[in-house]
C-alpha cells in the first residue's frame, strides 16, 4: 500500500498524493450523496476516512489522522442512524428538519468547550500538530457536523461552511493541495446542499398550506 503516498502528478508546484486525491475525491462524493439522503455516504465517508488517515500520516498532521478516525467511528454510528431511519419512515426516506435552540445551544457548545479541550492537548504535545488550534477546529467542527447530519438535521451544512473557512488554507500551507481544491468544491456543493434540506423541511407546511 506504500503507492497510496507515492505521488500521483504535480500541480502549480504542489505535489499531490494518491492517498489525498482518492480520499478526498470519495468524501466528496459522500458529501454530494449526503445532499441526496442516501444513505450511502456513511460507507463512503467511512472508505475516505480510511484512505485518508495515509495522506495526513505522511504530512506529518497526527490531528489529521486522529479527525479520520473519528470519521470513520462516527460514520459507522450514522450509517446505523440512517438505517433505522429509513425503517421507521414510510417512504423508506430520510426525515430532515432544522434543530431546535436546544439542539443548536447543545452543538455551539460541544463545539467550543470540545475545540478548547482538543486545542489544549495539541499545545501540550506539539508532536500532535503544527498547527494545534486550526486542526482542533476542524477535528471538533467534523465531528459536529457529522452528528448533525447523522441526526438530519439542516444546520450540518453550516458546521460543514465553518470548516471548510479553516480546512482551505490549511489544507494548502500543509502541503495537501488537492485535499485544498477539494474543499473549495465542498463549499459550493455545501451551498447547494443547505438550499435542497431547508426546502425540504418547508415541504409539509407548504403541502398542508394547499389542503
Amino acid at each position: 500500500m506504500n503507492w497510496l503516498n507515492s505521488e500521483a502528478f504535480t500541480a502549480f508546484g504542489q505535489h499531490i498524493l494518491w492517498s489525498d486525491m482518492i480520499g478526498n475525491t470519495i468524501g466528496l462524493i459522500a458529501l454530494a450523496l449526503g445532499w441526496r439522503r442516501s444513505i450511502l455516504t456513511w460507507p463512503a465517508q467511512l472508505l475516505s476516512g480510511v484512505i485518508l488517515i495515509a495522506a495526513y500520516a505522511s504530512a506529518h498532521l497526527s490531528g489529521g489522522v486522529g479527525k479520520q478516525l473519528l470519521v470513520i467511528g462516527v460514520a459507522a454510528w450514522g450509517w446505523r442512524q440512517w438505517s433505522r431511519g429509513r425503517q421507521q419512515a414510510q417512504d423508506g426516506s430520510i426525515a430532515v428538519r432544522f434543530a431546535s435552540w436546544k439542539e443548536r445551544g447543545l452543538l455551539l457548545g460541544g463545539a467550543a468547550l470540545g475545540t478548547l479541550a482538543v486545542g489544549g492537548l495539541f499545545t501540550l504535545y506539539p508532536a500532535l500538530s503544527w498547527s494545534p488550534w486550526a486542526d482542533a477546529y476542524i477535528f471538533v467542527g467534523t465531528l459536529v457536523a457529522m452528528v448533525a447530519q447523522a441526526r438530519g438535521l439542516v444546520e450540518f451544512w453550516f458546521a460543514w461552511l465553518l470548516v471548510d473557512l479553516v480546512g482551505v488554507p490549511l489544507a494548502f500551507s500543509s502541503g495537501l493541495a488537492f485535499s485544498g481544491l477539494v474543499y473549495v468544491i465542498y463549499f459550493a456543493l455545501v451551498l447547494w446542499g443547505m438550499r435542497d434540506w431547508w426546502l425540504r423541511t418547508r415541504t409539509p407546511a407548504l403541502e398542508g398550506a394547499l389542503l
